[in-house]
């Protein structure tokens, strides 16, 4: 049962940026981990979804990116579309890790990437904001 529902999710797109984890989608069907595991074991085995190391399962096909890559275009799209306008400061390091569930050095990579390309800036001891446009 769990793996059709996630199946027709995959089909109807709502997975494009990975699948939940294990804990998120036994909260959501009330089983187990390893009845969660189960189904998501059925879903490789028919090769809808894959497992990418440090990104964790991901729809078959699917353009993969790294973690940093996917927090850096987040936030250059937010950038982009005005939700984070010139001078808006950036979420701390902290704050970014615990959103995306990566490690903080994974947000450092997206936040050097994001301030060599001239989006952001940092001002020591204050934050990361979002640069005016030259």
């Amino acid at each position: 049962m769990i793996s059709q529902v996630l199946r027709e999710r995959i089909a109807a797109g709502d997975y494009a940026d990975g699948l939940p984890s294990e804990a998120e989608i036994g909260r959501e069907f009330g089983v187990a981990r390893t009845t969660v595991r189960r189904a998501l074991r059925a879903l490789e085995d028919a090769g809808d979804v894959k497992s990418v190391a440090g990104v964790g399962r991901m729809v078959a096909g699917a353009a993969e990116s790294t973690p940093y890559e996917r927090i850096m275009n987040d936030l250059l799209g937010q950038i982009q579309s005005g939700e984070l306008p010139a001078g808006a400061r950036l979420p701390s390091e902290a704050e970014l890790a615990e959103t995306y569930a990566v490690a903080r050095g994974t947000v450092r990579r997206a936040m050097r990437e994001l301030e060599t390309s001239g989006h952001v800036e940092a001002r020591h001891g204050v934050g990361r904001f979002v640069r005016s446009p030259s």
